[in-house]
């Protein structure tokens, strides 16, 4: 890899953008390009989205010979708000599973690094905290406070966003009045969707451990769905 390669790749990851390195074997020529530029053989634009689609690396025969496409994704992220229990558990896992994680809570008493080693901490209202956050294609959130005032403007921030996967905690009477809500509050039926609520895969879980593990499950389940649409 050259250095103008890698310093374009360095350049992309910083903002967010993702890219694809292809790599033409014969010659060795490289490139890095946005999966929608046009200028890009259909068959080279077709691999270089579904490279970064399914986070996987293809061999393409093109009329100038085989060329190697790498994807180079943002790394994924995973805003949790409400600094509870279950917090604690997904926010570990979620860190295994290669997310970089951020909890939202202005209940700082609850919001410490004790309780939240290793994960970045955001004692700000989720509103204004999303908003920095800024969520996008490679995002997640997930509400787990219960308390209507903390989770619904971030839903609300969430579903107005590019985020792959919106997860809220909640029995399903829960559910529908927070529907009602957000729907008082100028989000149509198609946002409210997008919700995953009650939140995680139904596994029978109980205890806080266990519901970390469904939403873990169904962030897999939902990002992988979508890499192989």
């Amino acid at each position: 890899m050259n250095r103008d390669v890698l310093d374009a790749i360095l350049e992309a990851r910083a903002a967010r953008r993702p890219v694809v390195r292809l790599t033409w074997l014969e010659g060795g020529r490289e490139s890095i390009v946005d999966a929608s530029d046009a200028s890009l053989a259909p068959a080279l634009r077709d691999a270089a989205a579904g490279a970064l689609r399914g986070d996987k690396a293809a061999l393409v025969e093109t009329e100038e010979g085989s060329v190697f496409v790498h994807p180079f994704n943002p790394p994924l992220r995973l805003a949790i708000v409400g600094a509870v229990h279950i917090a604690q558990h997904l926010a570990e896992l979620a860190t295994r599973l290669g997310y970089d994680v951020t909890v939202i809570d202005p209940r700082r008493g609850f919001l410490t690094e004790a309780r939240f080693p290793g994960v970045t901490l955001d004692a700000r209202w989720p509103d204004e905290a999303l908003e920095a956050f800024a969520p996008d294609a490679r995002s997640a959130v997930v509400t787990l406070s219960h308390d209507a005032k903390i989770d619904e403007p971030a839903l609300s921030a969430a579903l107005r966003s590019e985020a792959f996967y919106v997860g809220a905690l909640g029995s399903r009477r829960t559910q529908e009045k927070r529907r009602a809500r957000l729907t008082d509050g100028g989000l149509d039926d198609a946002a409210l969707a997008r919700i995953h609520g009650p939140v995680g895969l139904d596994l029978g879980a109980k205890s806080p451990a266990e519901i970390a593990l469904s939403i873990a499950a169904e962030l897999v389940a939902t990002l992988r769905a979508r890499a192989d649409a």
